[in-house]
């Protein structure tokens, strides 16, 4: 898996130095980076910019690349002792997946659930929560129907985030909660507002249809820590 960019090379350099597999440079690093990445024992390469482009499929690598581990998704037995759960229901853009894993981890959310998707690309959602998706447990579940019958057998309370729900502002929550938001495009089915236990949204201040499926993420998670 190939990750670039300063700020996620730092974090992982940082934080998880035995994810890394390989070293990638398409630019000349300052002296004291090359030996504190040379103390790692891992294989450096130095590639050109072309090449470099390639591997991340034109993103902005500024330079700096890893090759890391592949991601190990968590079991949801893993979490079931925790009490803040999201679950993202058909939401399928790596841009709003690691915008959300990154609101979740620094709002304190326990972990996250990506449902009704097959197909999930971690390398993106990592780099987009700025390496966040490292530390926050991420579970993939695709029958969402038989999640929430997993996590009501363990004591949690689900919220749906829904247009015909009660303001967030007035809601109070479990110790024990999960929070299910849906895509943009499809939002929520009926049957599953239906076996929820409450449904909430935000309220506008001003005519607006609604926010980014991110934006809302970040607010409902921190009305409900």
């Amino acid at each position: 898996m190939i990750v670039y960019g300063k700020q996620i090379f730092f974090y992982i350099l940082d934080k998880h130095p035995e994810l890394i597999k390989k070293v990638i440079f398409s630019k000349k690093v300052d002296e004291k980076i090359f030996k504190r990445v040379q103390k790692l024992g891992k294989e450096i390469l130095n590639i050109d910019n072309k090449k470099a482009q390639s591997l991340c499929h034109g993103g902005n690598h500024q330079g700096f690349l890893l090759e890391i581990e592949e991601y190990s998704f968590y079991d949801l037995n893993d979490v079931k002792d925790k009490n803040f759960i999201v679950v993202l229901y058909g939401v399928t853009d790596v841009g709003n997946i690691g915008s959300i894993v990154r609101s979740a981890y620094a709002l304190g959310a326990d972990a996250l659930v990506i449902s009704n998707i097959k197909n999930i690309k971690m390398e993106g959602i990592i780099r987009v929560s700025s390496g966040a998706a490292l530390d926050l447990p991420i579970i993939k579940y695709f029958n969402i129907y038989d999640l929430i019958n997993e996590l009501k057998m363990n004591g949690f309370e689900i919220s749906v985030a829904s247009l015909n729900g009660v303001d967030v502002r007035k809601v109070s929550f479990n110790k024990k909660r999960v929070l299910i938001l849906g895509s943009e495009g499809e939002g929520i089915p009926l049957r599953l507002e239906q076996k929820s236990d409450k449904k909430i949204k935000i309220v506008m201040e001003r005519e607006f249809d609604s926010l980014n499926v991110s934006a809302a993420a970040a607010i409902l998670i921190d009305r409900m820590r």
